[in-house]
């Protein structure tokens, strides 16, 4: 355990002040990540502290509890157990807060654990609350905690408006560098800065730092996020929901695992590993595995695939690693069907890469089996103004 990083949870129970500025009716955002560095529930620390003022709890994608699996899984309303207010689902019938479920609040806490990849959709309830909280004053108070995989490195391009959805409603790259209470005071410069918002900030949490520098525990943010290993992989790992590969889920190492049934990868592997060479891509194994998923695609099936094995962090790509992996398969596999038709987080119009991808421009550049030069510019627009963006809201 760290005795240097304390997160805005930590700082918050230490700060009387901030305590009696809560106001009277009070809600807390969160789910099983959202602990103190002694691994004390985020809800029932802040039950303690203000008591009946708690009014409400409000739970992400995966439920408060964080139990459901996958994409489009939704989790109901409830009450909670031991406390007995409501418990609102901000993955249920609608992603954003109604009118009665803010109904009369003055303060809304947030304390979720990010992961630091654009398309995971903490961020973007972050983002509609922020919305729906603005039209009605009501303040947010941001608990801020690490960005797993450090606060530094920028990959991925900046989505077209026109790709928008729940995993992705402003300029934001794959891997953004940011901690979500960055992330907030970046959304309210979308917002004008017309939110009531402020953040908590962490002490003793350096930009370079990735999760295991942090000395902190690590709760699966998510049902399918065992290990930090696997947030680091992920803003590579996520492009797979978008095929017919199998990220690894219904195994121990799901989003760092991916494979299909038709894939041999110890014939592959030699081709793979040249043609990434090429690409420029280091720090890194793939190590050729074979895998037999429980549940989601190819379930029961064997799957030849590889493991993601991150042998040195400065050099590590995953958005790029992916990118050109899956250009290498689409072009050395005669698979009858590459890309997953399903929908993609409610969208049912166009494929679930180009949501992901925030662009059907990258897809192309697979099939046309494009150069790793075109790959590096399609990814580079925009940026510049990102990073101009992000540099006025840095808290560390």
């Amino acid at each position: 355990m760290s005795n240097r990083i304390k997160t805005g949870l930590d700082r918050l129970t230490e700060n009387s002040k901030l305590l009696l500025n809560l106001g009277n009716k009070v809600a807390y955002l969160g789910h099983e990540a959202s602990v103190t560095a002694r691994l004390e529930p985020g809800h029932l620390i802040i039950n303690e502290l203000i008591g009946n003022r708690l009014d409400r709890l409000f739970g992400p994608q995966h439920g408060f509890s964080t139990l459901d699996q996958d994409n489009m899984i939704e989790t109901s309303h409830q009450v909670h157990p031991s406390l007995g207010i409501p418990v609102y689902s901000l993955y249920s019938s609608a992603r954003q807060p109604s009118p009665e479920m803010l109904n009369g609040l003055d303060t809304l806490i947030i304390d979720l654990q990010d992961v630091g990849t654009r398309v995971y959709t903490y961020i973007w309830t972050l983002y509609l609350i922020m919305e729906s909280c603005r039209q009605r004053n009501i303040r947010i108070l941001v608990l801020d905690r690490p960005n797993p995989i450090d606060g530094l490195t920028i990959e991925g391009n900046l989505p077209q408006t026109a790709w928008y959805s729940f995993v992705c409603m402003a300029q934001i790259p794959m891997r953004h560098g940011l901690s979500i209470g960055e992330m907030a005071l970046l959304f309210n410069q979308e917002f004008n800065n017309e939110v009531n918002l402020e953040v908590v900030p962490m002490t003793g949490w350096e930009r370079s730092m990735h999760w295991d520098d942090t000395g902190l525990p690590w709760v699966n943010p998510s049902p399918n996020l065992p290990t930090p290993s696997g947030a680091l992989v992920y803003p590579g790992s996520v492009l797979i929901e978008g095929t017919e590969f199998s990220e690894g889920r219904g195994t121990t190492r799901s989003l760092e695992l991916f494979g299909h049934p038709e894939l041999d990868p110890f014939s592959l592997s030699p081709l793979l590993n040249k043609e990434l060479s090429k690409a420029g891509l280091s720090g890194f194994v793939l190590r050729p595995t074979f895998f037999k998923p429980t549940f989601q695609k190819h379930m029961g099936k064997v799957c030849g695939g590889f493991q993601f094995h991150c042998t040195n962090r400065d050099e590590f790509e995953p958005w790029k690693l992916m990118q050109h992996s899956l250009r290498i398969l689409y072009h050395e596999l005669n698979l009858e069907k590459f890309w997953n038709t399903d929908p993609y987080e409610y969208e049912t119009d166009g494929l679930g890469i180009d949501y992901i991808n925030g662009t059907s421009d990258i897809r192309e550049w697979i099939e046309s089996n494009g150069s790793p030069a075109e790959l590096n510019e399609l990814e580079i627009k925009g940026q510049i103004e990102f990073k101009e963006k992000r540099n006025e809201v840095l808290i560390y």
